[in-house]
């Protein structure tokens, strides 16, 4: 019997407990015991299961529980470090659910997380512990004002650092802190506008417990990226960074291909082009990674189409693109016309921080948006959308770019399927109306702008651009992936003053030089003409056997 499918369960225990289907990650726990770093930040995209691996970290380290039943048959059972198992005093928090609408809200969303820690230790002190004793008095005041409500920013900033203290002063031994998604409340503050107000409390509550800490063992914090050591991190000179350039635990965030492999065939199915195609295409540190969470979707549902959903990164991502340098915006649409970009990229502090082009691309990698596929030195990179999933939701951006509505969109590739070319014509001339009006036209600002649009129906069509076919390079193909349910569709772009000869110039040179040459079926050749606000467009359908 197949095991069942933990999708949306990120509890380590659960999963082995309940026996889920699990894809070892324990070697994991070797990596950060030899590398030995007091304070270590990893930074991956949501949904490559960060919470996952800092609660299967909590279960094998802590000194409270049980865990050896739960990791019994797990690569590092097989290890010289099998012996450390439950042996370290350990206290985790996870603040990817840490939100709030104010200032306010936000701090008492910090300080529930912080109270269920204390809550933990007050029941495991018991009797054990004198309250009134100096080395205490200050935990138990703590905890005292949090379950009361009573959370002053002083007594936030204090809390994280006392909860360390108190613990360590109990176990007569250094204690390790595991943060889960460090940055979320940062994201949250940011959107509504009291970042800079949150950052000193959010910067004195981690400072005070990780900087020169003589209660701290180690430290390890996930999130999506890195804030700037100059802003909560100031003076956290053994601070280190793992990015996904980074070498370091880079093949236990994601998953490799050959887990891939093997998790379609425990489940019936086989490493296809189409599931590489959607899934596949991360390069962390130099290995090739797969959406872990598209695949267990897919797993579960034996159906290829988008997964992954970045809601908190995704609103971040679309405020960014459209108030961007203009450096920027002529990088991005080099991205989307060829496929991938090369460009100077900082993930070494986050937007947020430092508003510049490089953070922002920095944003897009960390975030999932991007990967690096090759570095060519000081600090650049070539970077490309990863594959179909993410073209998808590539769609809210470039909808964002360029003050597209999704349902625009909807209506717009609606009637290019019904071959409906009246209609089709009436909602691109809007679009590009708008468009100019906003935007200054470059000679190929036409072909980016439908191209941007198109990316919205990837899942339907293999699009390229400016790709050797027939006798030449056409502008746009969209090959249709159900070409029995709709046909090809080839776009070659003019633009000048005389549109009505353009246009049939565009069509004629599709039919001239066989763009249609590496499709079977029915093609629809359309030639485009711009002039300014003005489009016009003639087409001819076509069989090609």
């Amino acid at each position: 019997m197949k095991k069942p499918l933990a999708i949306g369960i990120d509890s380590f225990r659960r999963i082995r407990e309940d026996d889920y289907y699990y894809i070892d990650k324990t070697l994991m726990i070797q990596d950060f015991l030899e590398f030995r770093q007091k304070v270590a930040l990893i930074t991956r995209p949501r949904r490559f299961g960060k919470t996952l691996n800092m609660t299967m970290l909590r279960e094998f380290f802590d000194i409270t529980k049980d865990s050896k039943d739960i990791f019994a048959g797990l690569r590092i059972m097989d290890t010289e470090y099998k012996s450390q198992i439950n042996s370290m005093p350990v206290i985790f928090l996870t603040l990817k659910n840490c939100s709030g609408n104010t200032h306010e809200e936000i701090k008492e969303s910090l300080a529930e997380t912080i109270r269920e820690e204390y809550m933990r230790y007050v029941e495991i002190f018991g009797k054990a512990v004198d309250k009134e004793s100096p080395r205490y008095i200050m935990f138990y005041r703590t905890y005292e004002a949090l379950l009361a409500g009573e959370i002053s920013e002083s007594l936030l900033k204090n809390s994280l650092s006392e909860l360390i203290k108190a613990v360590s002063l109990y176990y007569g031994r250094t204690v390790l802190v595991l943060i889960d998604e460090y940055d979320q409340p940062l994201i949250k503050a940011h959107e509504k506008c009291f970042r800079s107000e949150f950052t000193n409390v959010y910067g004195g509550f981690l400072g005070k417990a990780l900087k020169g800490n003589e209660y701290l063992g180690q430290a390890l914090l996930t999130g999506i990226q890195r804030v700037a050591k100059e802003s909560i991190f100031s003076e956290l000179n053994n601070f280190l960074v793992y990015t996904v350039l980074s070498k370091k635990y880079s093949p236990y965030f994601g998953l490799t291909t050959e887990e891939t492999r093997q998790a379609l065939q425990d489940y019936g199915e086989e490493l296809s082009e189409e599931i590489r195609s959607y899934y596949d295409g991360y390069m962390f540190g130099e290995i090739n990674m797969y959406n872990p969470w598209s695949i267990l979707c897919y797993l579960n549902e034996h159906e290829l189409r988008p997964y992954w959903i970045n809601t908190s990164t995704n609103a971040l991502v679309r405020e960014l693109i459209p108030k961007a340098s203009r450096d920027f915006l002529t990088a991005f649409e080099e991205l989307i016309l060829d496929g991938e970009v090369e460009v100077a990229v900082n993930l070494e502090a986050s937007f947020l921080e430092m508003a510049n082009t490089g953070t922002l691309w920095g944003l897009l990698i960390n975030a999932g948006y991007l990967t690096g596929i090759r570095s060519i030195g000081a600090g650049e990179l070539i970077l490309r959308i990863p594959n179909n999933e993410v073209k998808s939701e590539f769609r809210s951006i470039v909808a964002s770019y360029l003050q597209l509505g999704g349902d625009e969109l909807n209506q717009l590739f609606n009637a290019l399927q019904a071959n409906n070319m009246e209609r089709f014509l009436n909602l691109y001339q809007k679009l590009i109306y708008r468009y100019v009006s906003v935007h200054d036209i470059k000679e190929n600002g036409y072909h980016m702008l439908f191209l941007g649009m198109a990316i919205s129906v990837s899942g339907m069509y293999r699009i390229t651009s400016n790709q050797e076919a027939g006798d030449g390079r056409p502008d746009i193909v969209m090959e249709s992936l159900q070409p029995i349910i709709r046909p090809h569709v080839v776009f070659e772009f003019k633009q000048g003053e005389n549109v009505e000869k353009l246009k049939q110039q565009a069509l004629e040179q599709i039919l001239e030089k066989k763009y249609y040459a590496n499709l079977t079926g029915k093609v629809l050749c359309v030639g485009l003409a711009h002039s300014q606000k003005k489009c016009e467009l003639v087409y001819e359908k076509i069989e090609v056997e």
